[in-house]
C-alpha cells in the first residue's frame, strides 16, 4: 500500500530544508550548425538559388556538450540498499567502498554519480543550514566528497521541501540576509509542506525566503555538491487535490542552484499535468512510485514495479530530452541474489531504462555486482541508445506484447520488444508502424552485438520469453523514406505552439449497423444515450486501451449484473485509471457498494470533482451505475482520469464514450425479400474516406460500393450476401499521423527538422482557418505555400523537394498567414545504407 509506504519512509531523519539543482529549460529544437544551401528542386518548379533571407528566425539549437543535463545521468544512489538492509548505507567507509567499487568497474562506461539519499545530516548550524552528520563521517562530508571527485566521480544529496518547526521556533538569522531570520518565512497558519508532515510550508512571497534557500544552496555548492534529489514534490507523490503544493519550493531552489551548475532531480511520481514547469526549472523528474518493493534483506525490487511503468511512459515519453529527462528510479538488475527479478526481467528492465532514456542508475551493492549484472550495466551499445537521449515512443497494440521504437538522427531506428505476456510468444513489428515506407532494412541485435541481416517490411523477434526482451538496430536500405511525427524529438519549434488542443483529426472507425432480414420488418438498433447526431462506443473494463496504473486486478464471472460480468478493482489509494478517447463526451460506470468510497476525476488533467461510489451499510449493491459523465466537450481527443481517495475498493466497469457521427443516417435496414441500395452521407470530406469493411474484410469500390460527391451508396447485390441478423459495416476515415498535430497561431511562429538525405515532404493538412506559410531548405526560402481550403483534410503533401545533395539539410516552415498553423509530419528519403 502506497500509504503505509510513505510512513515507512517518514521515520527516516530528514533535513528541515528545502534544497535542490540547476534549473535547465529542455531544448529540443535542432542543431545550429548550417551548411551552404545546395541547389533544390521543389516540385512543379526549376531548381532556386536564391540568396539566404536576412530576415529568417534563428534556429534554436540542443544543449552544448557542457550541459549538465545534456544527457541522462548514469551513476548510483543509496536508497535501494538503505531499503534492503536497514544498514548505514550512506557511512563514510561505505561511499567510499561503492565510489572504489564503480571506479573499477562501471567508470569506464560512463556512470559517474554517488548519490547519497535520506539521513545524511542529523543538525543545523547557526543560521539555519543542514550539517552532515559527525557520526556518519568523523572526518566530515568534505572528505568524501573530495574522495568522491578523487576517483572522478560526482557526488549528490537529497533533500525535500519546508522548513522544521524547531527552525522557525528559533529564529535564526538566514546568512548574507541581514534582517532576515528562520522564523519569518513560514506560511502563517503554519501548513504541511511535505507528504509526510516532517517539515511547514515556506512563504515565498517572503524574500527572505529566497535568501534561505540561496545560502542553504551556496553552502552545498562550496562543499562540492554536484547534484540533489529533491524528494516529496507536489502536486504529485501521492498528492494531486492543491492540499500541497510545492512548486515554489521547486522553483526557488532551481533559481538557487542554477548558478552552481547542480544536477536538480525531483521525486517521487511528479504530476504530469505540471510538466512544463518540471522542464524549465529540474533536469529530471521521476515518473512513477519507488521501485522498491520494500522487502527488507529479501529483493530490492518486484517484477510489478517495472511492469507498471510501462503504461506510465506512454504518458511521458515526449516530455523528456536534452536539459531533463524522465526518471523510472533505480535500475536493481545487478545482482541476482538480491535484485527480485529473473534474467529476463533483470534485462526487460534494462532495456527498458535504456530505450526511454532515462537516468541510468542503480541501487545494488557495487562491491558485489554479479557477472550478469555487470554485462547488463556496461553493454556499450545499450548504453549508447540510453546516452542517446531520444525516449522511444510506443506502437499501439496488444498490450502484452509491446513495441517501443525511437528515429535516431542517422535515421535508424531503435526498436525494444517486450513480452509483458504470461507465456512465451513472437513479438511483430511492421515497418510502416514505426514510419519506415522502403521494404527492407537491416537488424541488428544490440544486447548480443551481432548482425541479423536484412528484413522485409519488418521484423519477428521469436520466442521471446515470459517478461522478456529484445533490443535491435534498424538501418533502412537506400532510397527508403523516414517519416518523422510532430511529437518527435528532432523536429524542434519557435513561438507559441500547441500539441493537438481540439485542432486536430483523429484516425475513426464508425460502424454502420444494419439490420438483415428476408421478408420481416426490422427493429430499429438503439444505441445507449444517443441523440442526434451523435453515437456511443461503449468499452468494458478490460479495454487494453484503458490504462489502469498501480495495483489493479480483473475479477470475471461474477453474477451481480456487471456489464459482461466482470470489472478491473484495486485497494490500494491513488491507484488511477486513464482512457484517452475521441468524442464529445464520457460516462465513467461502476458499481455503488458500503465497501466503495471517494473517487477524483479528472478531464485533461484538470479536477473536475470528487465523485462518492460508496453507499450506506446495509444498503443493496447497485451495479452499472454512471456516477461521472460529461458532455459537450469541443470535438477532439481527451483524457479521462480517476484516482481512488478512499474505501475498501475502487471499480471500474465500463466506459461510454460519445462521438460525433460521421454518417448520416447512422443506422440502417436491409430486407432481401425486397432488396435496395443503401445511401449514406459521409459527414467528413469524402477524401477523408479510406476504406469499408465487414468483419476485418475490405469491400471493393466500384463493385460493392459505389462513392459520388460525399455519398456512399452500398449495392444491394453485396447487402443480399449478409447473414440474416445484425451487421456492423465499418466506414474507416483518415486522421493526423498518429492522431495528432502541432499548431501556432501567431506570424513568425516557425518549425524546423534537420536530416540527411536526398529529397523531403512536408505533410500536413489543408483547412478554411489556415493561410499561407514560407518554406526554407538550408536557410533559403524556396516556397510560399497556401494552406488554406474548402475542408478540413488530413495528410496532404504541401512540399516536396527533390534532388537535393545526400548531406544534412534544414526544413524550416514560417508561419505568414491564417488563423493557425498546422504542422503533422515530414518525410524525407534516405540515399544511402550508413551503418
Amino acid at each position: 500500500m502506497e500509504e503505509n509506504r510513505r510512513r515507512r519512509r517518514g521515520t527516516r531523519a530528514i533535513a528541515a530544508a528545502s534544497v535542490l539543482l540547476v534549473s535547465l529549460g529542455t531544448a529540443v529544437s535542432s542543431a545550429s550548425a548550417r551548411e551552404a544551401a545546395s541547389p533544390v528542386t521543389v516540385a512543379g518548379t526549376s531548381p532556386l538559388t536564391s540568396s539566404p533571407l536576412t530576415t529568417a528566425i534563428p534556429p534554436g539549437s540542443y544543449p552544448p556538450a557542457g550541459d549538465v543535463a545534456a544527457k541522462p545521468y548514469m551513476g548510483w544512489s543509496s536508497y535501494s540498499m538503505q531499503v534492503y538492509d536497514n544498514g548505514r548505507w550512506i557511512t563514510a567507509d561505505q561511499l567510499k567502498a561503492q565510489s572504489d567499487a564503480m571506479h573499477e568497474q562501471l567508470q569506464e562506461f560512463g556512470f559517474e554519480y554517488i548519490n547519497v539519499d535520506a539521513g545524511w545530516n542529523d543538525g543545523i548550524d547557526e543560521y539555519g543550514r543542514p550539517t552532515p552528520s559527525a557520526t556518519l563521517y568523523p572526518d566530515g562530508l568534505e572528505d568524501v566528497i573530495d574522495y568522491v571527485h578523487a576517483n572522478g566521480q560526482k557526488f549528490g544529496l537529497y533533500s525535500i521541501p519546508g522548513i522544521s518547526e524547531d527552525l522557525v521556533e528559533q529564529d535564526l538569522p538566514i546568512f548574507g540576509a541581514p534582517g532576515c531570520s528562520t522564523g519569518d518565512i513560514a506560511v502563517e497558519p503554519h501548513q504541511s509542506a511535505d507528504a509526510w508532515d516532517i517539515g511547514i510550508k515556506i512563504d515565498f512571497s517572503n524574500p527572505c525566503a529566497q535568501s534561505y534557500v540561496d545560502a542553504i544552496a551556496d553552502l552545498y555548492a562550496s562543499w562540492g555538491v554536484d547534484f540533489l534529489k529533491f524528494d516529496s514534490v507536489t502536486p504529485g507523490s501521492g498528492f494531486t487535490d492543491g492540499s500541497l503544493d510545492a512548486r515554489d519550493d521547486v522553483a526557488a531552489w532551481s533559481q538557487a542552484l542554477e548558478r552552481h551548475n547542480i544536477w536538480l532531480e525531483l521525486s517521487w511520481a511528479v504530476d504530469i499535468n505540471n510538466v512544463e514547469q518540471w522542464q524549465d526549472q529540474a533536469n529530471g523528474w521521476r515518473v512513477d512510485w519507488d521501485v522498491e518493493c520494500y522487502c527488507q534483506g529479501e529483493a530490492l525490487t518486484v517484477w510489478s514495479s517495472i511492469d507498471r511503468l510501462f503504461p506510465r511512459m506512454a504518458d511521458w515519453w515526449r516530455h523528456g530530452g536534452p536539459g531533463g529527462w524522465n526518471d523510472l528510479d533505480s535500475l536493481n538488475v545487478g545482482n541476482g541474489s538480491m535484485d527480485g527479478l529473473t534474467r529476463d526481467e533483470r534485462r526487460t528492465a534494462a532495456t527498458f531504462w535504456a530505450v526511454s532514456s532515462a537516468p541510468f542508475y542503480i541501487g545494488n551493492d557495487m562491491t558485489r555486482l554479479d557477472d550478469y549484472g555487470l554485462s547488463l550495466l556496461t553493454n556499450p551499445e545499450v548504453i549508447g541508445v540510453n546516452q542517446a537521449g531520444v525516449p522511444a515512443q510506443p506502437v499501439s497494440g496488444d498490450p502484452n506484447l509491446e513495441v517501443w521504437y525511437s528515429l535516431n538522427a542517422d535515421s535508424s531506428y531503435t526498436v525494444a520488444l517486450f513480452n509483458r505476456g504470461r507465456t512465451d510468444r513472437d513479438i511483430n513489428v511492421d515497418w510502416a508502424d514505426i514510419g519506415l515506407d522502403g521494404g527492407s532494412a537491416q537488424v541488428r541485435d544490440l544486447w548480443s552485438r551481432k548482425n541479423l541481416g536484412s528484413f522485409d517490411g519488418g521484423f519477428v523477434a521469436e520466442d521471446v520469453p515470459i517478461h522478456g526482451a529484445r533490443l535491435i538496430k534498424v538501418t533502412p536500405a537506400r532510397n527508403s523514406q523516414i517519416t518523422v511525427n510532430d511529437d518527435d524529438l528532432r523536429v524542434g519549434y519557435e513561438g507559441e505552439w500547441v500539441r493537438n488542443d481540439n485542432f486536430e483529426v483523429p484516425a475513426v472507425t464508425q460502424p454502420l449497423p444494419v439490420t438483415v432480414t428476408d421478408g420481416e420488418p426490422a427493429e430499429e438498433p438503439e444505441e445507449p444515450g444517443d441523440s442526434a447526431g451523435t453515437r456511443t462506443t461503449i468499452l468494458n473494463n478490460n479495454n487494453p486501451d484503458i490504462v489502469y496504473t498501480g495495483a489493479w486486478s480483473q475479477s470475471t464471472g461474477r453474477e451481480f449484473g456487471d456489464y459482461q460480468a466482470d470489472v478491473q478493482y484495486t485497494e490500494r489509494n491513488e491507484d488511477s485509471f486513464s482512457y484517452t478517447f475521441v468524442g464529445t463526451g464520457i460516462d465513467y460506470i461502476t458499481e455503488r457498494d458500503e465497501s466503495q468510497g471517494n473517487v477524483d476525476i479528472y478531464i485533461d488533467g484538470e479536477f473536475m470533482e470528487t465523485v462518492d461510489t460508496s453507499r450506506p451499510s446495509g444498503e443493496p449493491r447497485q451495479v452499472q451505475q454512471v456516477v461521472y459523465s460529461i458532455s459537450d466537450l469541443p470535438n477532439g481527443s481527451h483524457t479521462i482520469r480517476g484516482v481512488k481517495k478512499s474505501g475498501s475498493y475502487m471499480l471500474v466497469d465500463r466506459l461510454d464514450v460519445r462521438q460525433e457521427s460521421l454518417l448520416d443516417p447512422d443506422t440502417a435496414a436491409f430486407d432481401k425479400a425486397a432488396p435496395a441500395d443503401i445511401d449514406v452521407e459521409l459527414l467528413r470530406d469524402a477524401s477523408e474516406l479510406v476504406g469499408i469493411s465487414v468483419d476485418g474484410t475490405d469491400l471493393e469500390e466500384g463493385a460493392e460500393y459505389t462513392l459520388e460527391g460525399n455519398t456512399v451508396t452500398l449495392g444491394s447485390d453485396y447487402l443480399a450476401t449478409l447473414p440474416v441478423g445484425e451487421a456492423a459495416v465499418d466506414f474507416q476515415f483518415r486522421g493526423d499521423y498518429h492522431d495528432d498535430v502541432h499548431s501556432a497561431s501567431e506570424n513568425g511562429a516557425a518549425v524546423e527538422l534537420t536530416f540527411t538525405g536526398t529529397g523531403i515532404e512536408w505533410v500536413t493538412a489543408l483547412a478554411p482557418d489556415q493561410g499561407e506559410a514560407d518554406v526554407f531548405i538550408d536557410g533559403r526560402l524556396v516556397e510560399r505555400v497556401d494552406l488554406s481550403g474548402d475542408a478540413r483534410r488530413t495528410a496532404q503533401v504541401v512540399f516536396e523537394a527533390t534532388g537535393l545533395r545526400d548531406r544534412a539539410h534544414t526544413i524550416r516552415i514560417v508561419k505568414v498567414s491564417g488563423e493557425v498553423l498546422r504542422t503533422d509530419t515530414f518525410r524525407y528519403t534516405v540515399a544511402r545504407n550508413r551503418s
